[in-house]
């Protein structure tokens, strides 16, 4: 069920919020403010150590010597939060890897810290999400 409500917003913070649409490609105000509110649901659902979601990105070199083995290694010790695994070969040197969590937040933030501050790990990234269960 859909409500509607009305705001009161200075002007030239609402031509902020303008540009961001346009930026994001919203059709309309409703939509971005909706989005907007659901990445907060999902903040507070990681700053309760609720049951969420993310996705680990790492890029590292594979001639380093053992990152590969010491991801894999972590990658055991957290098998309960990792759904899957992709492996990509990058160039000659590099490779990509995605890995899908699921569990408390705290744990999967502590993996995702974890892999990305291997030597050899030259970038890395979390993109926490949500279960889903608590947006609407």
């Amino acid at each position: 069920m859909l409500k509607r409500f009305t705001i009161s917003i200075e002007e030239d913070l609402l031509d902020d919020f303008d540009t961001f649409m346009q930026q994001h490609h919203y059709k309309n105000r409703s939509e971005a403010i909706r989005d907007l509110i659901r990445a907060r649901s999902v903040q507070n659902e990681w700053a309760a150590d609720k049951d969420v979601m993310g996705v680990i990105t790492l890029v590292y070199d594979h001639h380093r010597h053992q990152v590969q083995d010491k991801i894999t290694e972590l990658q055991h010790d957290y098998h309960h939060e990792i759904v899957s695994t992709t492996h990509v070969h990058m160039d000659h040197n590099n490779c990509l890897e995605v890995i899908i969590i699921r569990g408390k937040a705290a744990e999967v933030q502590k993996l995702a810290d974890n892999l990305i501050a291997l030597r050899g790990v030259r970038s890395g990234k979390l993109a926490m999400s949500s279960t889903g269960e608590h947006l609407h």
